[in-house]
């Protein structure tokens, strides 16, 4: 009666995985041994390989603008080949990956998303006059979308394209949770790559706030080591998920089972019922005196 629930687990309901990795040239320091970029590389790798073979991957990579180096796919190999590509360019837009990313998942969403990276005036008056005739997206409760998820990792801060919180929240009104990865030394790192040499450190504050307003969650990793230990935890989210499940049927058949149970060793402790002692009358019998 009182509908008693217990958290259980389950087979995760998430079949696309986007992995959207920050490819600015900080990427190239070698305070992680060989570099950072190649150290995100290999725990990728053994990321996309840890997935069940129904999950896609897709592989997003950014830097001063963002692309889409790898459509949703259940190919291992295509997957890892489109990591293998990454070249390190300048700048970082954090928002422009978290848009790409819905991108990949939402493709037919392309008129809103392009409009977030580039700003209305990049339209013409037909693609402007088709925008509005689609009917909008209706607002989704955040986190609540278990068909796909985006994992960003980065080693800077914003310095181009669109706000990373407006992208942020574009994800949450599609249900789609954004988990963070800031990769580095919290207090930065002085860095010198390509003849440049710069001052790198994560915004943590924005990351939380991006995985915040998601309903997902932020990861630290100051090493290769740290990484890989961020990419098995979020793959063994994903594999498995706990849930909160009513058991009241299960409950129920339970009691039964110790209904009968509880009877039928009552009857073996007390016995069966006797069967009646003494003479039982016929009922062809003749009553006395008579014929």
């Amino acid at each position: 009666m009182t509908r008693p629930t217990t958290v259980i687990t389950l087979p995760s309901g998430q079949r696309t995985v986007v992995l959207a990795i920050d490819v600015s040239l900080s990427m190239a320091a070698s305070d992680i041994v060989p570099n950072r970029l190649a150290a995100a590389q290999a725990a990728a790798r053994d990321f996309i390989l840890a997935q069940p073979p129904d999950i896609r991957i897709g592989i997003v990579s950014f830097a001063g603008t963002a692309s889409l180096v790898q459509a949703p796919t259940l190919s291992r190999e295509d997957a890892i080949a489109a990591i293998d590509r990454f070249r390190l360019d300048r700048h970082t837009a954090i928002g422009s990956g978290i848009v790409v990313s819905l991108g990949a998942i939402f493709p037919e969403d392309g008129f809103e998303l392009e409009a977030m990276l580039f700003g209305q005036g990049f339209m013409n008056d037909g693609d402007d006059r088709l925008r509005r005739e689609q009917s909008p997206r209706e607002r989704q409760a955040a986190g609540s979308n278990a068909s796909a998820i985006v994992i960003l990792l980065t080693d800077g801060s914003t310095t181009s394209g669109p706000n990373p919180l407006d992208a942020a929240q574009l994800a949450a009104d599609r249900g789609i949770r954004v988990y963070t990865v800031g990769f580095g030394s919290e207090d930065g790192s002085m860095v010198t790559t390509a003849g440049w040499s710069f001052y790198s450190r994560f915004d943590e504050e924005s990351l939380r706030a991006i995985a915040d307003i998601t309903g997902a969650e932020y990861f630290h990793a100051d090493d290769a080591s740290a990484l890989e230990e961020v990419y098995e935890n979020l793959s063994a989210r994903f594999v498995l998920d706990t849930q909160e499940t009513e058991i009241t049927a299960l409950m129920a058949a339970c009691a039964v089972v110790l209904m009968f149970a509880a009877a039928t060793l009552s009857l073996l402790w007390f016995g069966l019922p006797a069967a009646p002692v003494g003479p039982v009358a016929r009922m062809d019998s003749q009553p006395p005196g008579g014929r």
